[in-house]
């Protein structure tokens, strides 16, 4: 017996089996990591080192050129970008696919640590951030703009507000503020005050240091009270800035307001975003590697409704691009796909088996029946009366022996895998050959002449 008969003779196996395997199908569905592109582990390492008051060749030559020759001897990198702007080196180190990022962490780290003191005593250390993503792009932006509130607002407003909430929940990587506006205290040199007051931008630097910088006087204790001291060393509004005194001599002060505009600005105005033709600050979201986009940008969407609630008044929210609408669109088509599929094997199974049973010819299906009832017949023949059986045989009609070779040669045809309509034809044939029946009859003591057979 062959495997497959057991699912045709025990019916409820198989359609145990078939639910299981139904079951199965369903759990996996449901844990099936749905991505907009194949998943691969694509991992960055960012570089900064900040150099104040440095223009950019002064920064590609004594930063960002030995950083990059200690970076390239390092294992796992697949290419290098680096930028110098005033002030600033920035180093993208690209990882090879897949590559284990501790490892390649570890050694840029160590590659920095040997040229360290090979840098300008006035840059900083450099920093290091990692970045993992298997995309260039966030799989959802959202915009923000406002009528009443300037850039910097926005961003104050986003990165206190907003991205701690997005950032919370469950999958997202990071949350990025694009066009972002920090707030910072801008000072705007006046060089021709400067010049005739003899003031150099050193001077103003030296100034700011020592007079704007936080101090941690320590606490007081009493027999029954702490008390923790507090000094204000620092500066907060522009109009404290702007009384501070750079230089004071012969009862002669200068103070910031002479030499200098001060007022509350941004950090960074190099970036501007826009949206629709205005001036927007966009967050992008990043999904982990590991997370299912369509779960985080379904739970990212159900937690906007109550950040659209706490807005300041005139600011608006949109979302003006989703990654994952492409992979709902993929997954429509796959159902609709699969639906079709299923509904072409139904038609098939149930349609040509009728269509078989139609066109199968009245004879064979009659020789079939007439075949079994025949093997039937001579089955009841072996248990019938002896004399009965030699009456019948007397008068030139088949006996017992031919019952018995009719059956065992049905039997031993069936049982080599042969049809039963080929296996009675062949039976018969072979039963009723001259030659077979004289051999026969002579194995079992018959004295009856072929010549009074054939009479």
């Amino acid at each position: 017996m062959k495997f497959t008969d057991l699912f045709i003779r025990r019916p409820v196996v198989a359609t145990v089996l078939s639910l299981l395997i139904l079951v199965a199908g369903l759990q996996s569905i449901r844990n099936l990591n749905v991505r907009q592109y194949p998943r691969s582990d694509i991992a960055t390492v960012t570089v900064k080192t900040y150099f104040v008051g440095a223009a950019a060749d002064l920064v590609r030559g004594f930063v960002t050129t030995p950083l990059e020759k200690a970076i390239a001897s390092a294992d796992g990198i697949d290419y290098l970008e680096s930028q110098s702007a005033q002030g600033l080196s920035i180093i993208t180190v690209h990882l090879k696919l897949n590559y284990d990022t501790n490892a390649a962490l570890t050694q840029i780290q160590s590659k920095l640590a040997q040229v360290r003191n090979d840098l300008p005593p006035e840059a900083q250390a450099p920093t290091i951030e990692l970045q993992m993503s298997d995309s260039q792009f966030a799989i959802m932006y959202i915009s923000f703009d406002s009528e009443n509130l300037d850039p910097s607002q926005i961003t104050d407003y986003l990165t206190r507000v907003v991205q701690p909430k997005l950032t919370a929940i469950s999958g997202v990587q990071k949350a990025d503020i694009l066009g972002a506006r920090l707030f910072a205290m801008r000072i705007w040199l006046k060089s021709d005050r400067m010049a005739a007051l003899n003031i150099s931008p050193s001077q103003v630097q030296a100034a700011l240091a020592a007079n704007n910088y936080l101090s941690a006087l320590g606490t007081t204790k009493g027999s029954m009270t702490l008390i923790d001291l507090i000094a204000n060393t620092d500066l907060h509004t522009p109009a404290e800035f702007a009384q501070l005194v750079v230089r004071q001599q012969n009862n002669t002060i200068v103070r910031l307001s002479d030499i200098a505009d001060v007022e509350l600005g941004a950090e960074d105005y190099d970036m501007d975003v826009r949206f629709n033709g205005q001036k927007a600050t966009f967050m992008g979201i990043w999904v982990m590697p590991t997370a299912n986009s369509l779960d985080v940008i379904n739970a990212v969407r159900a937690a906007l409704p109550d950040i659209q609630k706490q807005l300041p008044a005139g600011m608006k929210m949109d979302v003006p691009y989703d990654g994952t609408r492409y992979i709902r669109d993929a997954l429509k088509e796959v159902v609709h796909t699969l639906s079709e599929t299923l509904l072409i094997v139904v038609v098939v199974i149930f349609l040509f088996p009728r269509l078989r049973a139609r066109g199968d010819h009245p004879r064979r299906r009659h020789s079939h029946f007439a075949h079994r009832r025949g093997v039937h017949h001579a089955r009841l023949w072996l248990h019938a009366e002896p004399a009965h059986a030699a009456r019948h045989r007397a008068l030139g009609g088949p006996g017992v022996d031919d019952a018995i070779v009719v059956v065992e040669n049905v039997e031993r045809h069936l049982h080599l895998g042969e049809p039963p309509f080929m296996a009675a034809i062949k039976a018969a044939r072979e039963t009723h050959r001259p030659d077979h029946r004289h051999d026969h009859h002579a194995g079992r003591g018959s004295t009856r002449p072929s010549a009074s057979r054939a009479a």
